[in-house]
């Protein structure tokens, strides 16, 4: 096939990974938003280069007439999540989707592969507008905790040098290394509900200074100077108190003030 050729099979491909990978940290973002925890940490994606779809056509027996079809990870997603629990919520938050459709489902989380590989895998049905009209696709996409996705990375790196035949001493230390980053990922999940307290309450202070400090800027554009400066006084010293629920309380305070001023619907 030529490379204009190549170009134009793999852009709709391409479209759908843009669109996915949005949609995704938007979805993340939302959580953020809301103030409490997303099961969502990154979001990335790839299409499959041109050397690895050949590779795999010839490696599967696959004839390149039939690659859109019987190859389903061209559009590929790479989500990572903190701990293993988030890993099935992502999952029920793509089946939830009514955007696309999931077709198959691999978990290799339960069922770890001999290599040690772990990670959970969907195929999905998505559709792209393009300039020639719907083109409806499969993606994969893969949910992972973050020591999983360093685990795969590594390994995936080795399987390119050694040309899928890695010596028997490198695999039985690529085995260890996923025992042993099975054993964090647990140890971990024990102190799971600390962890997203502390980043749920960090978020939530976040983004109460954030509105407090975009009033006070607006308030010093309509009201006085001498009062507004009063106010940041007040909010440097109930910040030093490091409470949330007294930062809160005086941002309420300041909603009411600045819609007062009609300084909230300022830029």
């Amino acid at each position: 096939m030529e490379i204009q050729l190549w170009r134009e099979f793999l852009s709709p491909y391409q479209l759908a990974v843009d669109e996915l990978i949005i949609k995704f940290r938007h979805l993340k973002e939302d959580f953020d938003i809301q103030g409490v925890y997303s099961p969502i940490d990154q979001v990335e994606g790839r299409v499959k280069t041109i050397d690895s779809i050949l590779d795999k056509l010839q490696k599967k027996d696959i004839s390149m007439n039939d690659m859109a079809e019987k190859i389903e990870d061209i559009a590929g997603i790479r989500i990572t999540c903190q701990f293993v629990e988030d890993i099935d919520r992502v999952a029920e938050l793509i089946k939830e989707r009514r955007d696309m459709e999931v077709l198959q489902e691999k978990d290799y989380i339960r069922n770890i592969k001999d290599s040690g590989y772990r990670s959970y895998h969907l195929i999905i049905s998505y559709t792209v507008h393009t300039a020639k009209g719907p083109r409806t696709l499969p993606a994969e996409i893969q949910i992972r905790t973050i020591g999983m996705n360093f685990w795969a990375t590594i390994e995936h790196s080795l399987q390119y040098k050694y040309k899928g035949s890695i010596p028997e001493r490198v695999q039985q230390k690529l085995s260890n290394a996923s025992s042993a980053i099975d054993a964090i990922d647990h140890a971990m999940s024990e102190v799971r509900d600390e962890i997203m307290d502390a980043q749920v309450y960090h978020l939530r202070k976040e983004h109460t200074v954030k509105d407090i400090l975009n009033n006070i800027q607006n308030l010093y554009k309509v009201a006085n100077r001498r009062e507004v400066n009063k106010i940041q006084d007040e909010f440097y010293r109930i910040y030093l108190l490091d409470d949330l629920a007294k930062l809160q309380h005086f941002s309420k305070q300041l909603d009411i003030i600045s819609e007062g001023y009609r300084a909230q619907s300022l830029n």
